[in-house]
């Protein structure tokens, strides 16, 4: 059978700046044959940086956002645009769409690179080689997860039965590999996860890969999976490794102003320096223009009233200061279209550039919330109420706004609960749409956008074939043993 081997793909903007310090004649990467250039265990750690660097291209992190933020109902599209973003938010993907090929493309991209590290690496070689092996597993396991999420169906469905994607676990992977079910894609990146957080020992902040992590990741993953006991229990881990801490309420309003290192509540996050700054191709130009200058972005992407209105239940609650409702000179709402402009700044004024953003992928607010869905499924309604007030009790809510077992504030249950919690404070993060559809909820968009017909009205239920993407068009002709999704 034949066979590929990649060679090391990437990144040498961000390589070059952490290495331009050492007076090393460098030769370029594909000048070397893999051996040469991953020789020793500077090498490793270059190309190590190499992998992170493949998450900080736009091809991951701006379209990954795009993908799982752009399909809520936390937000509006307030016009048309010749953009494929459009047909993301319309769920209207079609096979030739340039977002979701090139993220197809990026993610396999960084499982290649940490492959070369992975097969480079035999375990206990020394801690530092065990850290960095652990690191990129970390960030095979997270790029598959991103894929299976956006192209295969929720676990829910059918016990993870469905159609995901392929499993990449080697350099010497079939040319044409075929897509690995969705439970099966699971179970090789909780695999890859366990064994990450086996080995990683070095306690690194939120610009890499450590054990807590991995831990915090596998917590997503298995509530993912509905094994809400082994939710809870790694999100416990990483609440109790006592690691990190939520920000104050004053500090919350700018959470995502600071650089992530800096930051005690960000587990991890992929981290942009200056030079990162994408200007208006940045995440945080279609959320946000400045309102002074107006000229920073494309200021097109709203927060929906939808959001808004849940927002607006407890004007007191400090997060409505990720959300700015743009006013005219007499005062008077600003609208595009029929679309009021509720600007969203959750990606803009990292360090006081308008546009330059770290995202963060994991923080701990999210393993309250974690343990607290899982508690809720596993019937533990104290706990999961205690948890979901401690995320209130930091957002500036406190007494009747609160609540209790006997004091649900109108919900059916705990878990709904935990959902709208998750909804108000993980909004525009990227994982409302998961939320929902892996918790067979239908996404209902009754508020004003361009979406639908009467850009009012959508509606996608969780089993819908438009609720996932499609393969791209590229890559089915490209691999025959992929099938599409229908």
């Amino acid at each position: 059978m034949k066979k590929i081997n990649i060679k090391l793909l990437f990144l040498l903007g961000t390589v070059l700046m952490i290495t331009t310090a050492c007076e090393k004649d460098l030769q370029p990467f594909d000048s070397k044959s893999n051996e040469t250039a991953l020789a020793t265990p500077e090498d490793l750690q270059t190309a190590t940086y190499g992998s992170y660097a493949g998450l900080v291209s736009a091809d991951y992190t701006r379209f990954q956002h795009i993908l799982g933020e752009y399909s809520s109902d936390n937000v509006a599209l307030s016009g048309t645009t010749t953009d494929p973003l459009y047909n993301v938010y319309n769920y209207t993907d079609f096979p030739g769409n340039n977002i979701t090929t090139s993220f197809w493309r990026q993610a396999y991209k960084v499982i290649f690179s940490s492959n070369q590290i992975i097969e480079r690496i035999a375990d206990g070689t020394s801690p530092a080689l065990d850290q960095l092996k652990g690191e990129n597993m970390y960030l095979r396991a997270m790029a598959h997860f991103d894929l299976v999420r956006f192209f295969g169906r929720p676990y829910s469905q059918g016990a993870g039965i469905n159609p995901g994607i392929p499993i990449i676990k080697s350099t010497e992977s079939e040319v044409s590999p075929a897509r690995n079910s969705v439970k099966e894609v699971y179970d090789f990146m909780i695999a890859d996860l366990l064994k990450a957080a086996s080995l990683m020992t070095v306690k690194k902040d939120s610009r890499f890969a450590s054990k807590e992590v991995a831990y915090a990741l596998l917590a997503r993953l298995y509530l993912h999976k509905e094994d809400n006991a082994k939710a809870l229990e790694y999100a416990d881990l990483v609440i109790k490794s006592n690691r990190y801490n939520l920000v104050s309420t004053a500090a919350l309003k700018n959470y995502f102003r600071s650089i992530p290192e800096s930051n005690s509540e960000t587990i991890f996050a992929i981290r942009h320096i200056l030079a990162d700054n994408r200007l208006k191709g940045a995440i945080g130009s279609m959320y946000y223009n400045d309102p002074v200058t107006l000229s920073t972005g494309w200021g097109e992407m709203y927060a929906s009233t939808s959001y808004v209105k849940l927002l607006a239940t407890y004007p007191n609650d400090v997060r409505h200061g990720f959300v700015e409702l743009q006013l005219a000179a007499n005062g008077d709402t600003l609208k595009r279209g029929n679309v009021v402009k509720y600007f969203i700044n959750k990606y803009n004024w990292q360090e006081g550039v308008a546009n330059l953003s770290s995202p963060v992928l994991l923080r701990l607010a999210d393993m309250y919330l974690i343990r607290a869905e899982a508690n809720a499924k596993l019937g533990n309604a104290a706990a999961a109420i205690s948890d979901v007030n401690v995320i209130r009790t930091r957002a500036g809510l406190s007494g009747n706004q609160l609540y209790s077992t006997s004091d649900l504030k109108g919900k059916a249950s705990v878990l709904e609960v935990v959902l709208e919690e998750r909804r108000l404070e993980l909004a525009f993060e990227g994982q409302r749409t998961s939320d929902l559809f892996r918790n067979n909820k239908p996404l209902v968009r009754a508020y004003p956008g361009f979406h639908s017909i009467d850009r009012f009205n959508l509606t996608i239920a969780p089993t819908a074939p438009r609720a996932i993407y499609l393969i791209p068009d590229r890559e089915l002709k490209l691999n025959t043993n992929l099938t599409p999704n229908p």
